[in-house]
């Protein structure tokens, strides 16, 4: 079966700094895979040579077995995939309705133009309001984005990067800043809103990446140092003495 997101030798520089070395990364589709490892490992920019926002240096990545190093956010995007950010990014004078309608739109073939009322599209209202169903914030449709809480507009997020259709979803550390309660439901909603899809998720809590993962690989130094099971990577000394510590036991 053609890997979801593929990373073959590719190499990353900023002038003389070297930040990815020769990273190799398959993820199989419809798998949850996480990306771990310790500040300055090179997760985010890894994220971002995948989503188009930076291009290799050297290599290839494909997407669904085409090749998308080189190409911009936006035709990636097309391709079936979206992903969010480590910081929240929604429209925040914008209502919760309309920052996950903007999303439907496109994702349903309309494109922006003056003569056309969005309120006239039943299929992009009725797709708007499952998405907010199913990140639980129908209630708070009309609220503008910027004043729900923390933990609501990384939902909200959440719900956008779903609202494309994309069969490939990236979350760049969702459950960031969150208590633990908040936790706890935003990975009840991760997994919900991921079935059926591949996800590659960067996450610090440790207990989020056992617990949603089917596979994991550890990133040190720009390269990857092991992938496996969590069971797998839980027992790998090489992983231990790199990042986990003692939050693998």
């Amino acid at each position: 079966m053609t890997a979801a997101i593929e990373i073959l030798n590719v190499e990353k520089r900023f002038g003389n700094v070297g930040i990815i070395h020769g990273l190799n990364l398959s993820v199989a589709q419809g798998e949850r895979h996480a990306v771990i490892g310790p500040n300055g490992a090179g997760k985010s920019t890894t994220f971002n040579l995948i989503s188009g926002h930076i291009a290799p240096t050297s290599g290839e990545i494909r997407l669904n077995g085409d090749v998308i190093s080189g190409l911009r956010p936006f035709e990636i995007n097309r391709r079936g995939l979206s992903r969010s950010f480590q910081v929240t990014n929604v429209f925040a004078r914008m209502t919760v309705w309309e920052n996950v309608r903007c999303a439907v739109l496109w994702a349903t073939g309309h494109r922006y133009a003056f003569w056309k009322n969005v309120d006239d599209l039943p299929e992009v209202r009725q797709r708007t309001a499952e998405i907010l169903d199913d990140i639980n914030l129908l209630h708070r449709r009309e609220v503008p984005a910027g004043l729900l809480t923390y933990a609501e507009q990384r939902e909200l997020e959440i719900g956008i990067t779903i609202a494309g259709g994309a069969d490939v979803i990236m979350l760049d550390e969702p459950t960031a800043g969150m208590s633990h309660a908040e936790t706890e439901r935003a990975v009840a909603l991760i997994r919900r809103l991921t079935e059926g899809r591949t996800l590659v998720i960067v996450e610090h809590d440790m207990s989020v990446v056992f617990g949603l993962a089917d596979r994991i690989s550890v990133l040190v130094y720009g390269h990857i140092i092991a992938s496996g099971t969590p069971d797998e990577i839980r027992g790998n000394p090489k992983v231990r003495e790199a990042y986990l510590g003692e939050e693998a036991h």
